[in-house]
């Protein structure tokens, strides 16, 4: 099927030279970019399977150079699209054929530590993994951490209130970040938040994150940082069954134990794993759970003990605890490298993102082997066990007619199902396009109405990021609806390769 965007306003493709050349005016002339083969390497994020051509990309070093480019599409009634690295697995930072895409890679400093109240100012191209590089040294690190961490911006980490790993004991983006500046539509500069614990009056930077880039674009984040702890070990759990493995997780947090992180991968992901990065995991099991403690010695030696205990109880048949520190990451490199493992045993993959209570793991792991059945395609499980995000890879073909709606069907199903049994839509990836016909799954139209009225305070005109997030929207001014697509699955206006 051939899916288009809305077509360019005839306007903005009539003024493109024109807005070039103001764009040129605020920046240097190779910082803009606009023809047609550079502007391929913009063309789509992490989620391939949809791409449009930017009408220009526009690469800003300063506040100032945000400020005035914000200021300009406001002036000349140009939609803009902030992008980070790219990495967006839901279609946020899709380009639009008569929208700015607005690059934030050139922000990539860190501009300060500040050790005494464990923090630091770090601009939004900073990837995640550089923040704990740049404070390893004295014994600090960042918590959140997604695996695509080593690539991912911590400004796009904001934008969708990424989690990570480790974020059942630490949380996700939104408790650790401290401070945000942003640059509104129309180029006003705000600071929220800052480098004390709370913030006064309504909690805008509260709103900002995950907001999708809808409200605002960020030029500046002050995350926590904390000490590291003093052990860390791991646990390999085997299971005979994925039920074994899923009642073992709820066992763990029923007993008050908060692991750094608990993990859980089915027998297709662990193999694939293995053989892409050997790292000893059984490939005998149906699933595996990975557990990290941590704290002082004393206490991750007696919690190895029972965790390994209670994993006896769930019918466990594998157990190995980390010796070493090199143990420990060789045993987080598999799930670590999870994603790219999977998509060596097919063409292509979609990482879905949806989260539920954790007591319905098993209904919705056995839900998901029948729809594999029904669809016709393969599906790998790598998720965030302790906290029910579930990160379910559905296996296709973008070259076999027929495949990508296959897995955009069977995408779908599963997040009506997280729904159905008191989750939601996504735990980290965001909505994007990938899930806004979905929303009315989850939302009543009073709640969505709710929602857009907090995008008109911000963004009037619609400008900034449209066409993500909401299946339709409302005009700020009268109410009425304003169709951004066809408002049917499987997502009739986004077009595919």
């Amino acid at each position: 099927m051939s899916l288009t965007m809305p077509k360019p306003e005839e306007a903005i493709l009539a003024n493109r030279a024109r807005l070039i050349e103001r764009l040129r005016q605020i920046l240097p002339h190779d910082n803009v970019i606009d023809e047609e083969r550079e502007l391929r390497a913009y063309e789509c994020d992490a989620l391939t399977m949809y791409r449009q051509l930017p009408l220009v990309v526009a690469l800003p070093e300063t506040v100032p150079q945000v400020s005035e480019i914000m200021a300009l599409a406001k002036e000349m009634n140009v939609k803009v699209v902030p992008r980070g690295a790219g990495t967006s697995l839901s279609g946020g930072s899709l380009p639009l054929g008569d929208g700015i895409l607005l690059a934030m890679g050139k922000f990539n400093k860190v501009l300060e530590v500040d050790y005494a109240n464990r923090c630091a100012r770090v601009q939004p191209g900073v990837a995640n993994l550089a923040i704990s590089k740049a404070v390893e040294h004295k014994g600090f690190y960042y918590a959140p951490d997604p695996s695509s961490q080593i690539a991912c911006s911590i400004g796009g980490n904001v934008g969708e209130n990424a989690g990570g790993v480790h974020c059942l004991k630490y949380g996700l983006t939104t408790n650790n970040i401290l401070g945000l500046e942003v640059v509104l539509f129309g180029g006003e500069v705000v600071q929220l938040g800052g480098k004390h614990l709370d913030s006064e009056a309504y909690d805008l930077m509260g709103l900002m994150t995950g907001s999708e880039g809808l409200l605002a674009v960020i030029t500046e984040v002050t995350v926590r940082i904390l000490q590291k702890p003093q052990t860390a070990r791991g646990l390999l759990l085997g299971f005979p069954t994925v039920d074994n493995g899923a009642d073992c997780v709820a066992a763990i947090i029923a007993q008050g134990i908060i692991p750094g992180g608990l993990e859980m991968m089915d027998k297709m992901a662990i193999i694939a794993a293995d053989d892409f990065q050997a790292c000893g995991y059984p490939r005998d099991c149906e699933s595996l759970v990975i557990c990290e403690l941590d704290g002082t010695a004393s206490e991750v030696d007696h919690l190895i003990d029972v965790v390994s205990e209670i994993a006896r109880g769930q019918g466990a048949t594998y157990i190995k605890a980390s010796d070493s520190e090199e143990e420990r990451l060789q045993f987080w490199a598999g799930r670590k490298n999870a994603f790219p493992a999977v998509g060596a045993i097919g063409p292509d993959y979609l990482c879905m993102d949806g989260t539920i209570p954790r007591g319905q793991l098993s209904r919705v792991l056995k839900g998901m082997q029948e729809m594999s059945a029904k669809h016709g395609l393969r599906v790998a499980n790598v998720f965030h066990a302790g906290d029910g995000n579930l990160h379910p890879l559905i296996l296709y073909d973008a070259n076999k007619p027929g495949d990508i709606e296959k897995a955009e069907a069977f995408g779908a199903d599963i997040l009506k199902l997280c729904v159905e049994v008191g989750g939601v839509l996504t735990g980290e990836h965001g909505v994007g396009v990938e899930k806004r016909d979905l929303m009315h799954t989850m939302f009543s139209e009073v709640d969505l109405e709710t929602q857009q009225r907090v995008k008109c305070a911000f963004d009037p005109e619609h400008r900034l990021n449209p066409g993500k997030v909401f299946p339709t929207l409302n005009r700020c001014a009268e109410l009425g609806m304003m169709h951004v697509h066809g408002g049917r699955l499987p997502f009739p206006d986004i077009p595919r390769f």
